[in-house]
């Protein structure tokens, strides 16, 4: 977690050659920019190749996941997915996750706390 304010949340993600976020459904828009190296964005089921700098916006309710495609480790951004922005936050602020394992575990949640 980078930021949390409110209304949104900053979240960086980073994934390992050939590992993805999993499969997932939000009540929220999602933008994601890839920082670093390739992976597939899968929207409905639908695969797309994207690299360094690209960037994918996720409208709510839409299943999607993000796949690693390349031999490199992959840095992404999401203002929600390496970096994400949530709008409205979805997550605890300050909460980092060091493995996909790790993140899985977590029934983590907003509470409220800021970054403000």
């Amino acid at each position: 977690m980078l930021y949390t304010a409110k209304n949104c949340q900053l979240v960086s993600v980073a994934l390992k050659p050939q590992e993805e976020i999993g499969a997932e459904v939000h009540k929220l828009d999602q933008f994601s920019r890839v920082e670093e190296r390739s992976r597939e964005a899968v929207l409905d089921g639908v695969r797309t190749s994207i690299r360094t700098g690209s960037a994918v916006l996720v409208t709510r309710g839409t299943k999607h996941n993000m796949v690693k495609t390349s031999s490199a480790s992959l840095k992404l951004c999401t203002l929600n997915a390496p970096f994400t922005l949530d709008a409205p936050p979805i997550r605890r602020n300050g909460v980092v996750h060091h493995t996909r394992a790790d993140a899985e575990a977590d029934s983590e949640h907003f509470e409220g706390e800021t970054s403000e």
